[in-house]
């Protein structure tokens, strides 16, 4: 029979003029990594680009193991696009675009509400404004003809607390793209557990006015939507999670555009996000070139 603890490597220790040999850990009892997936194929934006950069993400942090699945453009979805989400810890959403069929929702459904994890990524929450379980899954989405039919417009006022406007109006909405900072407003969420109270994100969509049923909506992260950008002149929601059944949402709408993705900020709360939704737990550590209050932090290309 084979020996393979001889296969681990020895390190040479030299303390106090005695040397120690050392094994290494061995690596097949490393902790498995967390299998994602990112849904894609159709959208407003350019998914071809920001895919890969999600993954990217994702699978530089060690901890995930990320693959594909890539809807058919519009007009062509058939009962045949039925990803396996049971197999999945997390499931990412970069999709914007037709419904799917009926056996896939009830699926996507059934693992939400099972426990799965689930995260929304920008445009994300943007896709079916008739499809009202996926609504109670985001919390607030934009677009598609909402309005205040959908449900309140989630804020936070000038006491930090949580507004849900149900006075009439559109439900999403954004004003000229820039660079801006984000509050948070849960330090003690595993998500948010480390980050500073401030810090600015690189050119981006600011979105604001969204609106949906926001049940179990918990707010880490708002930015001032300032009117001199076209906004609203209130602190709108970044950073949110869900509880939806036994499942972990993770709703993020940053992330425009590649330049906006490639920020700091922006990549690491992904990461986290992802796992909070896979694992409930956090374990990505906050890096030193985070953003700080005023200045933003971004990756070579």
């Amino acid at each position: 029979m084979r020996d393979d603890t001889n296969d681990c490597p020895l390190f040479v220790v030299i303390r106090c003029g005695k040397i120690r040999q050392i094994k290494a850990k061995d690596q097949s009892k490393a902790e498995p990594k967390l299998r994602a997936l990112i849904i894609d194929g159709q959208n407003n934006h350019d998914w071809k680009t920001t895919t890969p950069l999600l993954q990217k993400a994702l699978e530089s942090s060690g901890r995930f193991k990320v693959e594909v699945a890539t809807a058919p453009p519009v007009g062509k979805i058939t009962n045949d696009f039925k990803p396996r989400f049971v197999d999945y810890d997390v499931v990412i959403s970069n999709y914007n675009g037709d419904r799917w069929p009926a056996s896939t929702e009830k699926d996507f459904v059934a693992y939400i509400a099972g426990g799965g994890g689930f995260v929304t990524f920008h445009a994300a929450d943007n896709s079916f404004p008739d499809w009202p379980e996926y609504n109670r899954i985001i919390g607030v989405g934009g677009w598609g003809g909402r309005n205040q039919k959908a449900g309140p417009h989630v804020y936070i006022d000038d006491q930090g607390d949580v507004v849900r406007d149900k006075s009439p109006g559109k439900g999403g909405h954004h004003g000229a793209q820039h660079e801006f900072q984000l509050r948070s407003r849960d330090a003690k969420h595993p998500i948010m557990r480390g980050l500073p109270p401030i810090w600015m994100h690189t050119k981006d969509e600011l979105y604001d006015s969204l609106r949906g049923p926001a049940e179990g909506i918990r707010v880490l992260a708002t930015t001032y939507s300032a009117p001199d950008k076209g906004g609203t002149g209130r602190e709108e929601p970044m950073l949110m999670t869900v509880e939806y059944g036994k499942g972990r949402v993770f709703h993020t709408v940053l992330g425009h555009a590649d330049y906006s993705m490639n920020c700091v900020g922006f990549i690491t709360i992904f990461q986290r996000g992802a796992e909070w939704a896979a694992t409930g737990n956090v374990t990505i550590p906050v890096p030193s070139d985070f953003p700080t209050a005023d200045k933003s932090s971004s990756i070579s290309k």
